[in-house]
Protein backbone atom coordinates (compact mmCIF):
# COMPACT_ATOMS: atom_id res chain seq x y z
CA UNK A 1 0.00 0.00 0.00
CA UNK A 2 2.57 2.81 1.17
CA UNK A 3 5.84 2.07 -0.65
CA UNK A 4 8.94 3.34 1.21
CA UNK A 5 10.61 3.98 -2.27
CA UNK A 6 8.06 6.18 -4.31
CA UNK A 7 7.67 3.04 -6.52
CA UNK A 8 4.71 4.85 -7.96
CA UNK A 9 2.79 7.51 -7.62
CA UNK A 10 0.52 7.45 -4.89
CA UNK A 11 -3.02 9.89 -4.55
CA UNK A 12 -2.60 11.11 -1.31
CA UNK A 13 -5.69 13.13 0.45
CA UNK A 14 -4.64 15.34 3.25
CA UNK A 15 -7.42 16.67 5.15
CA UNK A 16 -6.92 20.21 7.17
CA UNK A 17 -4.35 20.59 4.25
CA UNK A 18 -4.72 24.61 4.14
CA UNK A 19 -4.00 24.61 8.10
CA UNK A 20 -0.41 25.13 9.26
CA UNK A 21 0.98 22.20 9.42
CA UNK A 22 -1.15 20.68 6.73
CA UNK A 23 0.02 23.12 4.08
CA UNK A 24 3.72 21.75 4.97
CA UNK A 25 3.01 18.39 5.01
CA UNK A 26 1.29 18.82 1.57
CA UNK A 27 4.29 20.92 -0.16
CA UNK A 28 6.40 18.14 1.14
CA UNK A 29 4.37 15.48 -0.55
CA UNK A 30 4.63 17.20 -3.63
CA UNK A 31 8.14 17.50 -3.92
CA UNK A 32 7.94 14.12 -2.98
CA UNK A 33 6.35 13.26 -6.62
CA UNK A 34 3.03 12.67 -4.72
CA UNK A 35 -0.32 13.37 -6.30
CA UNK A 36 -2.06 15.40 -3.47
CA UNK A 37 -5.53 16.36 -2.76
CA UNK A 38 -6.00 18.65 -0.04
CA UNK A 39 -9.54 18.82 1.97
CA UNK A 40 -10.28 22.15 3.93
CA UNK A 41 -13.16 23.63 5.01
CA UNK A 42 -11.00 26.87 5.47
CA UNK A 43 -12.60 28.08 8.75
CA UNK A 44 -8.97 28.04 10.20
CA UNK A 45 -6.82 26.92 7.22
CA UNK A 46 -5.63 29.54 4.84
CA UNK A 47 -6.23 29.58 1.18
CA UNK A 48 -2.86 31.46 1.54
CA UNK A 49 -1.33 28.49 2.58
CA UNK A 50 -1.56 26.79 -0.87
CA UNK A 51 -0.05 28.61 -3.74
CA UNK A 52 1.32 25.03 -5.26
CA UNK A 53 -1.04 24.47 -8.42
CA UNK A 54 -0.14 20.91 -8.31
CA UNK A 55 -2.11 20.27 -5.19
CA UNK A 56 -6.51 19.65 -5.79
CA UNK A 57 -8.03 21.56 -3.61
CA UNK A 58 -11.31 20.48 -1.90
CA UNK A 59 -13.21 22.75 0.11
CA UNK A 60 -15.20 20.64 2.27
CA UNK A 61 -16.13 19.75 6.23
CA UNK A 62 -15.35 16.28 6.84
CA UNK A 63 -18.25 16.71 9.66
CA UNK A 64 -20.67 15.29 6.25
CA UNK A 65 -19.60 12.35 3.81
CA UNK A 66 -17.19 13.03 0.70
CA UNK A 67 -16.81 10.77 -2.15
CA UNK A 68 -14.09 10.56 -4.05
CA UNK A 69 -14.43 9.05 -7.60
CA UNK A 70 -10.36 8.44 -7.93
CA UNK A 71 -8.73 5.55 -6.30
CA UNK A 72 -6.78 7.08 -2.91
CA UNK A 73 -3.34 5.38 -1.80
CA UNK A 74 -3.21 6.93 1.70
CA UNK A 75 -5.53 9.48 3.85
CA UNK A 76 -3.56 11.77 6.60
CA UNK A 77 -6.49 13.16 8.64
CA UNK A 78 -5.34 16.55 10.20
CA UNK A 79 -8.80 18.38 10.26
CA UNK A 80 -9.39 19.79 13.28
CA UNK A 81 -8.79 22.91 15.04
CA UNK A 82 -5.12 22.41 17.18
CA UNK A 83 -5.33 25.98 19.51
CA UNK A 84 -7.72 26.29 22.18
CA UNK A 85 -9.00 29.55 21.26
CA UNK A 86 -10.29 27.96 17.91
CA UNK A 87 -11.50 24.50 19.10
CA UNK A 88 -13.25 26.17 22.22
CA UNK A 89 -15.12 28.86 19.68
CA UNK A 90 -17.51 26.13 18.26
CA UNK A 91 -16.78 23.01 20.78
CA UNK A 92 -19.86 21.03 19.65
CA UNK A 93 -17.76 21.15 16.00
CA UNK A 94 -15.06 20.11 17.46
CA UNK A 95 -16.34 17.30 18.78
CA UNK A 96 -18.15 16.62 15.30
CA UNK A 97 -15.15 16.87 13.65
CA UNK A 98 -13.64 14.18 16.27
CA UNK A 99 -16.20 11.44 15.91
CA UNK A 100 -17.91 12.12 12.89
CA UNK A 101 -15.35 13.32 11.02
CA UNK A 102 -13.06 10.64 12.20
CA UNK A 103 -16.15 7.82 11.00
CA UNK A 104 -16.52 9.50 7.66
CA UNK A 105 -12.64 9.47 6.68
CA UNK A 106 -12.13 6.07 8.13
CA UNK A 107 -14.85 5.05 5.91
CA UNK A 108 -13.19 6.67 2.97
CA UNK A 109 -9.92 4.97 3.69
CA UNK A 110 -11.47 1.57 4.35
CA UNK A 111 -13.78 2.16 0.89
CA UNK A 112 -9.83 3.16 -0.91
CA UNK A 113 -7.98 0.43 0.82
CA UNK A 114 -5.84 3.20 2.41
CA UNK A 115 -3.21 3.98 4.70
CA UNK A 116 -4.44 6.18 7.13
CA UNK A 117 -2.60 8.32 9.45
CA UNK A 118 -4.70 10.05 12.03
CA UNK A 119 -3.22 13.62 13.99
CA UNK A 120 -3.75 12.73 17.57
CA UNK A 121 -2.12 14.79 20.17
CA UNK A 122 -0.39 15.51 23.05
CA UNK A 123 -3.54 16.58 25.12
CA UNK A 124 -4.81 12.84 25.40
CA UNK A 125 -2.16 13.36 28.39
CA UNK A 126 -4.35 15.85 30.15
CA UNK A 127 -2.43 17.84 32.52
CA UNK A 128 0.20 14.85 32.95
CA UNK A 129 1.11 13.25 36.21
CA UNK A 130 3.72 11.25 34.81
CA UNK A 131 6.91 13.31 33.56
CA UNK A 132 7.95 12.99 30.33
CA UNK A 133 4.88 11.57 28.53
CA UNK A 134 5.37 7.73 27.12
CA UNK A 135 2.86 6.40 24.66
CA UNK A 136 1.76 3.74 27.26
CA UNK A 137 0.39 6.53 30.03
CA UNK A 138 -2.96 7.15 30.16
CA UNK A 139 -3.26 10.89 30.65
CA UNK A 140 -4.91 12.75 33.34
CA UNK A 141 -7.52 14.26 31.25
CA UNK A 142 -10.91 15.99 32.36
CA UNK A 143 -13.83 14.67 30.50
CA UNK A 144 -16.41 17.70 31.86
CA UNK A 145 -13.47 21.37 31.11
CA UNK A 146 -13.23 23.50 28.87
CA UNK A 147 -10.46 21.52 27.14
CA UNK A 148 -12.62 18.51 26.86
CA UNK A 149 -13.97 18.76 23.39
CA UNK A 150 -10.60 18.84 22.10
CA UNK A 151 -8.63 16.39 24.48
CA UNK A 152 -11.44 13.88 24.52
CA UNK A 153 -12.59 14.24 20.94
CA UNK A 154 -9.17 13.17 20.04
CA UNK A 155 -9.08 10.61 22.63
CA UNK A 156 -12.19 9.13 20.83
CA UNK A 157 -10.83 9.19 17.57
CA UNK A 158 -7.91 6.90 18.68
CA UNK A 159 -10.09 4.41 19.88
CA UNK A 160 -12.30 4.61 16.46
CA UNK A 161 -8.97 3.93 14.68
CA UNK A 162 -8.11 1.19 16.82
CA UNK A 163 -11.59 -0.42 16.78
CA UNK A 164 -11.75 0.16 12.50
CA UNK A 165 -8.16 -1.54 12.59
CA UNK A 166 -9.70 -4.31 14.46
CA UNK A 167 -12.69 -4.93 13.07
CA UNK A 168 -11.86 -4.22 9.33
CA UNK A 169 -8.34 -4.99 9.16
CA UNK A 170 -7.24 -1.49 8.17
CA UNK A 171 -3.32 0.18 7.90
CA UNK A 172 -3.59 2.55 10.71
CA UNK A 173 -0.90 4.89 11.95
CA UNK A 174 -1.42 7.20 15.20
CA UNK A 175 0.62 10.32 15.63
CA UNK A 176 0.86 12.17 19.01
CA UNK A 177 1.87 15.38 17.56
CA UNK A 178 3.25 17.89 20.91
CA UNK A 179 3.52 21.87 20.41
CA UNK A 180 4.74 22.52 16.91
CA UNK A 181 5.59 25.81 15.15
CA UNK A 182 6.83 27.77 12.19
CA UNK A 183 5.83 29.79 9.11
CA UNK A 184 2.04 29.53 8.05
CA UNK A 185 0.82 29.93 12.09
CA UNK A 186 -2.38 32.53 12.04
CA UNK A 187 -1.18 35.22 13.44
CA UNK A 188 -4.52 35.11 15.57
CA UNK A 189 -4.58 31.64 16.23
CA UNK A 190 -3.70 31.52 20.04
CA UNK A 191 -0.81 29.49 20.25
CA UNK A 192 1.88 30.76 22.53
CA UNK A 193 4.65 30.69 20.15
CA UNK A 194 2.57 32.98 17.65
CA UNK A 195 1.37 35.00 20.70
CA UNK A 196 4.63 36.11 22.12
CA UNK A 197 5.81 36.73 18.53
CA UNK A 198 3.01 38.79 17.26
CA UNK A 199 3.19 40.86 20.61
CA UNK A 200 6.97 41.23 20.54
CA UNK A 201 6.82 42.66 16.82
CA UNK A 202 3.75 44.86 17.56
CA UNK A 203 5.92 46.28 20.68
CA UNK A 204 3.35 44.92 23.49
CA UNK A 205 3.59 43.42 26.62
CA UNK A 206 4.16 39.40 26.40
CA UNK A 207 1.13 37.83 28.19
CA UNK A 208 2.01 34.86 30.60
CA UNK A 209 -0.51 33.06 32.12
CA UNK A 210 0.00 32.35 35.41
CA UNK A 211 3.56 32.58 36.77
CA UNK A 212 5.36 31.31 33.65
CA UNK A 213 6.92 28.23 34.96
CA UNK A 214 4.96 25.84 33.39
CA UNK A 215 7.03 24.07 30.86
CA UNK A 216 6.29 22.84 27.02
CA UNK A 217 8.45 20.96 24.36
CA UNK A 218 8.44 22.57 20.81
CA UNK A 219 8.81 20.95 17.39
CA UNK A 220 9.91 22.85 14.07
CA UNK A 221 7.27 22.13 11.68
CA UNK A 222 9.93 20.76 9.07
CA UNK A 223 10.51 18.27 11.74
CA UNK A 224 7.11 17.08 12.88
CA UNK A 225 6.09 16.95 8.64
CA UNK A 226 9.46 14.39 8.44
CA UNK A 227 8.20 12.65 11.35
CA UNK A 228 4.20 11.96 9.83
CA UNK A 229 5.91 11.14 6.71
CA UNK A 230 8.23 8.31 8.45
CA UNK A 231 5.56 7.06 10.38
CA UNK A 232 2.77 7.01 7.12
CA UNK A 233 5.28 4.72 5.90
CA UNK A 234 6.05 2.92 8.93
CA UNK A 235 4.39 -0.66 10.35
CA UNK A 236 3.65 0.78 13.37
CA UNK A 237 -0.17 0.78 14.54
CA UNK A 238 0.06 1.80 17.85
CA UNK A 239 0.38 5.51 19.40
CA UNK A 240 3.67 7.53 18.67
CA UNK A 241 4.43 10.66 20.12
CA UNK A 242 5.89 13.51 17.80
CA UNK A 243 7.61 15.95 19.32
CA UNK A 244 11.04 17.92 20.28
CA UNK A 245 12.33 16.30 23.39
CA UNK A 246 13.60 19.96 24.94
CA UNK A 247 11.71 21.19 27.82
CA UNK A 248 11.30 25.02 28.28
CA UNK A 249 9.38 27.46 30.74
CA UNK A 250 6.89 30.02 29.40
CA UNK A 251 8.95 32.12 30.70
CA UNK A 252 12.14 31.36 28.84
CA UNK A 253 10.28 31.16 25.98
CA UNK A 254 9.10 34.57 26.10
CA UNK A 255 12.73 35.92 27.57
CA UNK A 256 14.06 34.22 24.26
CA UNK A 257 11.65 35.93 21.73
CA UNK A 258 12.04 39.24 23.51
CA UNK A 259 15.90 38.99 23.26
CA UNK A 260 15.89 38.03 18.96
CA UNK A 261 13.39 40.85 18.30
CA UNK A 262 15.58 43.16 20.23
CA UNK A 263 12.80 45.39 21.70
CA UNK A 264 11.99 46.41 25.19
CA UNK A 265 8.60 44.39 25.70
CA UNK A 266 7.39 43.83 28.70
CA UNK A 267 5.57 40.68 30.56
CA UNK A 268 2.08 40.66 31.95
CA UNK A 269 0.42 37.85 33.98
CA UNK A 270 -3.06 36.61 33.84
CA UNK A 271 -4.67 33.38 35.52
CA UNK A 272 -3.42 30.77 34.57
CA UNK A 273 -6.36 28.37 32.49
CA UNK A 274 -8.86 25.72 33.44
CA UNK A 275 -6.76 22.16 33.27
CA UNK A 276 -3.99 24.09 31.44
CA UNK A 277 -0.90 21.61 31.72
CA UNK A 278 1.83 22.06 33.90
CA UNK A 279 4.03 20.29 32.36
CA UNK A 280 4.61 18.80 28.56
CA UNK A 281 7.64 16.73 27.25
CA UNK A 282 7.48 13.47 24.86
CA UNK A 283 9.43 10.64 25.31
CA UNK A 284 10.27 9.92 21.83
CA UNK A 285 12.36 6.47 22.21
CA UNK A 286 9.35 4.76 20.04
CA UNK A 287 9.74 7.04 17.39
CA UNK A 288 13.74 7.18 17.84
CA UNK A 289 14.26 3.64 17.73
CA UNK A 290 11.65 2.28 15.09
CA UNK A 291 11.12 5.50 12.51
CA UNK A 292 14.99 6.62 13.57
CA UNK A 293 13.05 9.85 13.58
CA UNK A 294 14.46 12.78 15.79
CA UNK A 295 13.91 16.72 15.46
CA UNK A 296 16.86 18.43 13.76
CA UNK A 297 16.03 22.20 14.24
CA UNK A 298 16.83 23.72 17.61
CA UNK A 299 14.64 26.25 19.23
CA UNK A 300 16.66 29.38 18.91
CA UNK A 301 17.52 28.56 15.08
CA UNK A 302 13.14 27.62 14.65
CA UNK A 303 12.26 30.81 16.67
CA UNK A 304 14.68 33.02 14.48
CA UNK A 305 12.72 31.54 11.56
CA UNK A 306 9.15 31.73 12.48
CA UNK A 307 10.14 35.30 13.58
CA UNK A 308 11.48 36.44 9.85
CA UNK A 309 8.00 34.82 8.91
CA UNK A 310 5.52 37.14 11.24
CA UNK A 311 7.91 40.43 10.07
Amino acid sequence: MGSTKNEKRMTILVTGGAGFIGSHLCYALVERGERVICVDNFITGSRENLKNKKIKIIEHDIIEPLEITESIDQIYNLACPASPKHYQANPIRTIKTNTLGMINMLGLARKHGARFLQASTSEVYGDPRVHPQIESYFGNVNSFGPRSCYDEGKRVAEALCFEYRQTHDMEIRLARIFNTYGPRMATDDGRVVSNFIVAALRGEPLTIYGDGSQTRSFCYVSDMVAGLISLMESTIDSPVNLGNPNEFTIKDLANKIINFVNLKNSISHLPLPQDDPKQRKPDISLAKRELGWEPKVMLDEGLLKAIEYFK
